[in-house]
This record gives structure tokens, sequence and C-alpha cells, in this order.
């Protein structure tokens, strides 16, 4: 389809140039290849376990398939709250939470909240590619602030970033630990962005949906730590990384309880609220998954080291041993334009990963590689693509 198509050119402007996903374009085009070992997405390769699917059956089964709150039943708001007390040792009250449809909704509902047509949300990348189209699918304009990579890996220049923040910026986005990156933030680089959102009246959205997965200590520095009530802070997470539950589409959003009924009314005029039945499921997550978080910890550690270590020998490969998340970032000397490179990686190794290009400035270079899987999957996929590098 083309602009001048009668159909497109009757559209809004804002969705037909919305880009195609770079990350979606490479998985339509090697899906279906026999063999193939996929890396392309933010997701690992273990199904959601029974003890979760089994809470979903039983409340299906008792016949909670009707409309619902659309904050989330309190049961589930509860269960996140205490869940998030456990692992920041503060108190989280109930009402600041609202479950949403997925963590991409969460960040759709938190900026079609602070920014709209004329404003400006700012944002580190490369990133995933949702969060800028999130901001201009609601009429407002990513600024997008590059991570400079070195010998050190990647590292965020704040004075930059702040600087970037102008008289029409309504948010400032931070994912950490991010993707796909795997940039940790520090706890004097939170101390600094919040000090500054405070003092210029500026909305922080943190998405810290991998805060899980940190490789320097049991928990990523997070905003949780440090944010007060009386902070403009929503904070994003989601269902889908730890407890394997990518497919089910259950995130949440922390808000200042000021704000329930304009979230609450964002969420019916969105999606009208999430199935009760899977909330129920979420409540079974939180409650009785621990250790299966602690083995997608495990699997994701041990994926990153065969990752970085399979790399590490090759002179023209450049990467840094990401800090969190569970994505590495690999430039290969000698190719530059990953959207073609990724569809020879499919063509002639049968790995599938996702252009850097997808992630903004400063991605455009290198592939993300997720690493979220078995060791012997793992294994595999790099003794493809570091073949494929020597051959190459």
């Amino acid at each position: 389809m083309t602009h001048a198509d009668p159909f497109v050119s009757s559209l809004r402007p804002t969705a037909v140039e919305l880009p195609e996903s770079g990350i979606v374009r490479v998985m339509n085009y090697g899906r279906d290849r026999e063999g193939l070992i996929p890396l392309w997405a933010g997701e690992g390769d273990m199904p959601t376990p029974d003890f979760i699917s089994d809470a979903a059956h039983r409340s299906m089964r008792a016949g909670e398939t009707f409309y619902t709150h659309q904050r989330g039943i309190p049961e589930l708001r509860d269960a996140i709250a205490r869940y998030l007390g456990r692992l920041y040792e503060r108190t989280t009250d109930p009402e600041r939470i609202f479950v949403t449809g997925s963590g991409m909704q969460a960040i759709q509902i938190a900026i079609q909240a602070v920014a709209g047509p004329g404003d400006e949300v700012v944002i580190p990348t490369p990133a995933w590619p949702n969060f800028a189209a999130a901001a201009e699918i609601s009429g407002a304009r990513p600024v997008c602030v590059p991570f400079d990579f070195g010998p050190d890996g990647w590292q965020l220049d704040l004075d930059r970033l702040l600087a970037a923040c102008g008289p029409r910026t309504r948010a400032l986005f931070i994912n950490s630990p991010a993707n796909p990156t795997g940039w940790t933030i520090s706890k004097d680089e939170i101390d600094r962005i919040l000090a500054f959102v405070r003092e210029r009246g500026i909305w922080l959205i943190a998405d810290e949906v991998y805060s899980r997965f940190y490789y320097h200590g049991d928990l990523a520095p997070s905003f949780q730590h440090a944010v007060t009530p009386d902070d403009r802070a929503l904070l994003v997470n989601t269902f889908s990384k730890n407890w394997s539950m990518t497919g089910w589409r259950m995130g949440w959003l922390q808000a200042p309880p000021e704000i329930g009924q304009v979230i609450e009314n964002l969420i019916q005029y969105n999606t009208s609220g999430v199935a009760v039945f899977m909330q129920r499921a979420g409540i079974t997550a939180i409650e009785e998954g621990e250790p299966f978080v602690a083995e997608q910890i495990e699997r994701a550690r041990r994926g990153r080291q065969i990752a970085c270590e399979a790399l590490a020998p090759l002179n023209r490969a450049r990467f840094a041993w990401p800090d969190g998340s569970f994505y590495l970032l690999v430039g290969i000397e000698g190719y530059d334009d990953t959207n073609r490179l990724a569809e020879r990686l499919v063509d002639e190794a049968n790995i599938g990963l996702a252009p850097g290009t997808a992630f903004g400035p400063g991605g455009e270079t290198f592939l993300r590689i997720c690493y979220a899987r078995s060791a012997e999957s793992m294994s595999e996929a790099m003794e493809r693509l570091t073949g494929w590098i020597e051959a190459n």
C-alpha cells in the first residue's frame, strides 16, 4: 500500500506514518523456517507452567467470564502490592495498582494520560520501538537521546539526556534494565533523574519489567526505592517475563491514586479491562511462582554466559556483557545494514535475530539476541552464528 491508495490516504496521517516493527518484519520473514532457532522476540522458550494455567482453567470453569473491575480485581491488586512490598521492602498501596492488558498497554495508557499533540517524550535509545510508537500514536513527538557505546559498554550521558528535556517535554521515559542494551541504571542516576523531574514538573515513566533479570545482585536498582507519594511517577510492569506469560497480555501500572479515575477511564475506553480468569492466574503466579522465577533467571544467566563467551574470541564482534535484562546487542564488522543481515542469518544460518535498526538511533549497526533460552538451544544458536561470522 502507498499513500496514493484511496483507503490509505483517507486514514489519519499519524497512523499511516507509523513504521512497521523491524522485529515483527524479520519474524514474519522467517517464522516458518524448519529448524530455525528464534532469538528475535523478547521471550524465552518455556511455556507458562501448569500451576498458573490451571488457575485460569479453574476460574473459567467457575463461570468467571463476565465483565469485571476496570482497575483489576481487588485480589490481584492486593497481591501485586504485597509482591512489590516483599521485593522492595516498603509498603505499596493497592490503590496505586491498575491491571492492564499487557505491559505495552500500561505504557500506552501512561503516555495517553500525560502527552498529546505538541508534546514531547524523551527516550534514551536504542530502545524497544513500542516506546516511541506509543508517543507517536498519542500525537506526541518522541525525542531520542542515544546511549554511548564504548569499551565500558552502553553508557547514558545524563547531562545530554536532561538537556533534551525542553519546554514541550511532558515525560521522561526510562527503561531499566534496558531492552535491548542491557544497560541498568544506578542509584545515583535514579536520584539525579528524580530531582530533575521534580524540579521541572515532568512526568517520569519507568519501565522496570526486567528488574528481576540483573547479574550483579538479586534485584536491579529501581525507582521503587526512591519515588514518593508526591512524585509524578508512572511505573510499568508485566506478567510476561518473570512468569513466562507473554501470550497472556497482562501487566500493571502504578500511578498516584489521585489520578485513579483517569486511569480507570483510559482502561475502559481502550479494552474494558482484563479477563477475570487471567487475573486469577496472575494471583497464582505472584503467590506461588518464586521457584519458577528463579529458574527463569538462572536460564537467562546461563544464556548470557554462553552468548558472550561464544562471541568474545571474534575480533569482528562488538558487544558488551549486559548488566541486566535478557538481551545482547552485537555488531558485526563489515555489516551495517542489519535489516538485510537479519534476513541473511535466517536464510544462511537458520537463526532469527532482531535488526538493530528497529530500536532507533544508536542501534542501527547491531543485532539483538534474546538469550532467555535453554543452554542447549543457546549453544546451538551461537555455534550457528559464530560459524557464519567466521565464514563471511
